[in-house]
């Protein structure tokens, strides 16, 4: 990334404002090390994005960066909710943009972290203008889903097919938030987000995509899946449900802390739920990479580059 110019008092210019640089790609491939190589030597500070880590108490089944790591570079949005509250793109956005804010205001540079390709697709271009939240219908398709598992998959598919084909069948989130805009608006979720194009750009972004030959990859998932069983997430998930956030939350029903609750519950043994965990893992790998294939002037990297490999990408 090439310096920012300067104003005679040496604060960054206003064309300058709003640059940062991004460093996305799947899980598992090794962001967090080279965001840190790459943030000391920028003299940045990190702004996650990724959908696990806002909340506080998953740390290890999140990849959460370490207390050291922290230490070392200065991270935003991390741990800013609890397991149990309302968390949406809307949110991250003002909160990423309010850090990204403070962080230029010190002087500082801005790198954007993580594998949730969601977030920086809204941070870098907006929301479009979709109907809010409404609790009470919210409610009545969760009970539907309850009753009748896989309905509300099938009733998006009825409704809005592409936000059907986009969406896991197990995204329940995102599910009942494409059912309740075109239930409550009469258009489909997909038509609002076409009409918008995430068009919203008061951000200057370079993006860094950084990822490994499969097989690569899947080794060293399999290997962070053993690697987190080993660090304590068996523990983890212990303290959290102790905590009163039971298993039946969002996050809790997201990949490493769903399997481990199965075990824990005397559903599948150990080795089964690292081998469910891994298994969960590499799908997910594969969905991010074909998220961040899509996005505009991405530029890709092997993750063993260097911190100064990755600069020289970000001027040519």
């Amino acid at each position: 990334m090439k310096p920012p110019q300067s104003t005679v008092d040496g604060r960054e210019s206003s064309a300058c404002a709003r640059r940062i640089l991004a460093l996305v790609g799947p899980t598992g491939v090794g962001k967090t090390e080279l965001a840190l190589q790459l943030a000391e030597r920028l003299d940045a500070e990190i702004v996650n994005a990724d959908s696990r880590q806002v909340y506080r108490h998953l740390d290890i089944g999140s990849a959460k960066p370490t207390p050291a790591q922290q230490a070392r570079v200065p991270h935003h949005v991390l741990d800013v909710v609890d397991p149990d509250e309302w968390f949406d793109c809307a949110r991250y956005r003002e909160l990423a943009l309010r850090a990204i804010d403070d962080i230029h205001a010190r002087g500082k540079r801005v790198l954007l972290v993580g594998g949730t390709g969601l977030y920086v697709k809204v941070l870098t271009g907006g929301l479009c203008a979709a109907p809010a939240r409404d609790p009470a219908l919210r409610a009545e398709l969760a009970a539907d889903e309850q009753a009748h598992p896989g309905s509300l998959h099938r009733r998006l598919q009825a409704l809005d097919p592409p936000s059907a084909a986009r969406l896991h069948p197990h995204d329940h989130v995102r599910i009942v938030r494409a059912l309740e805009v075109v239930l409550l608006s009469g258009r489909a979720l997909s038509a609002w987000q076409s009409g918008h194009a995430f068009g919203d750009r008061h951000l200057t972004v370079v993006t860094i995509g950084v990822n490994l030959e499969r097989a690569t990859l899947f080794e060293r998932i399999n290997r962070r899946c053993g690697a987190m069983i080993d660090a304590g997430l068996v523990d983890e998930v212990r303290r959290v449900w102790a905590r009163g956030f039971g298993p039946e939350l969002a996050p809790l029903r997201s990949i490493g802390y769903r399997e481990v609750g199965a075990h824990l519950r005397g559903e599948l043994t150990l080795d089964a739920a690292i081998d469910a965990m891994a298994r969960a893992t590499r799908r997910l790998a594969k969905r991010q990479l074909t998220w961040f294939r899509a996005l505009p002037d991405l530029r890709w990297c092997d993750a063993r580059c260097s911190a100064t490999e990755i600069l020289a990408l970000t001027t040519s």
